[in-house]
């Protein structure tokens, strides 16, 4: 799977990891996976009926059947409380027992090509859907106390691959809380969540083999990894070794600088600034490699030396690509075409760089 940045609006869930729990959205996702995913006509205890993308049409038995419950009361209760958080429509015909369901939140456009033939509906646990990121955003705004599934879901939406402001998300799919939420706490986590921090804890002790919590020394926080998400390369958990050392060279590129606020804003505030540093190097190193070592030695304000005078807002708004080791690889080959483009005409050494006046 290519990269899954903060930015993109859907997510994607495969129907074999559908949340678990007590909780609304796991019953949305039920419902979701259900619904058709192309226009068409789909059957139903002998009845032929009309659908949409998004779109279930059948009765109340079929529904209790998805939602896997054994009452009616209890369903038609879920429907009503998924209704008012916007989540679906649903409507009800008391005489002819016909229940149809309009999944809200649907993808209306797809890169791929359109399926005209074959089922309506996917296959029980084939495929994947294709879900908001803030989907479960509504329910933190209303102050909804959360379910098991519905604090599940909303650690998956907010899962990010290779994002452009996490170096962590390098090295697996990482949870992130907006573009200062790399590292999250469980304080924060109980208070969007409306649970105490203890009971933070046991979820994650429950759904291990879902999301990885990686607790970091003193009151920085934890960083969480999604095990679970599918990629298309082999990624596996950084180990404690790794994360620490990544930690240690951002402590490093921060040198004497105040950052202001908690331990864990300020390593949030260090975890974006390093790579935005690292784009920052890798971009310099790149467009003016030649200039770089011919002026360096000569005591002549550098590019990069320019560059880091320049508003730190700015780079942090660009978008980063590459990391901090890219950096000494870039500027290698920088030299190394400053000494063969021109044999005759360049220098073989850094001494006779430093003796030779510079170019102009």
């Amino acid at each position: 799977m290519p990269k899954c940045l903060f930015r993109y609006q859907w997510v994607k869930l495969p129907r074999t990891h559908l949340p678990v729990g007590k909780g609304i959205m796991g019953y949305w996702a039920k419902l979701a996976s259900r619904a058709a995913f192309r226009k068409g006509r789909a059957k139903y205890c002998g009845y032929t009926n009309d659908v949409m993308p998004g779109m279930w049409s059948g009765g109340v038995v079929g529904l209790k059947s998805i939602l896997g419950v054994k009452s009616r009361t209890e369903a038609l209760e879920i429907m009503d409380t998924l209704s008012r958080f916007g989540y679906i429509r649903y409507t009800l015909d008391e005489k002819t027992k016909k229940l149809e369901y309009f999944v809200t939140d649907w993808v209306v456009k797809c890169s791929g090509a359109e399926c005209m033939s074959g089922a309506v509906y996917a296959t029980d646990g084939y495929g994947f859907l294709c879900l908001p990121r803030n989907i479960t955003q509504r329910l933190a705004d209303q102050h909804y106390t959360f379910g098991e599934s519905d604090a599940w879901l909303d650690l998956w939406c907010h899962t990010v691959w290779q994002e452009t402001g996490n170096a962590f998300s390098y090295l697996a799919p990482a949870v992130q809380f907006g573009r200062l939420g790399a590292a999250l706490t469980l304080e924060a986590l109980g208070r969007r969540w409306g649970w105490e921090k203890t009971k933070v804890w046991r979820f994650f002790q429950k759904n291990g083999d879902a999301f990885a919590l990686h607790r970091l020394p003193g009151s920085y926080g934890c960083l969480i990894f999604n095990r679970l998400y599918p990629l298309d390369t082999e990624a596996s958990l950084p180990t404690c070794a790794e994360i620490e050392r990544i930690i240690e060279k951002m402590r490093i590129c921060a040198g004497n600088a105040h950052i202001g606020g908690s331990d864990n804003a300020r390593l949030n505030k260090m975890i974006l600034w390093y790579i935005c540093l690292c784009h920052l190097i890798v971009s310099a190193l790149h467009e003016y490699a030649l200039h770089l070592v011919l002026y360096a030695f000569h005591g002549q304000p550098t590019v990069f030396r320019q560059a880091l005078e320049h508003d730190r807002q700015h780079f942090i708004e660009r978008p980063v690509v590459w990391l901090l080791p890219l950096a000494g690889k870039c500027l290698f080959h920088g030299v190394q075409d400053l000494f063969f483009l021109e044999r005759d005409n360049f220098a073989r050494s850094f001494s006779d760089i430093h003796r030779r006046p510079p170019l102009h």
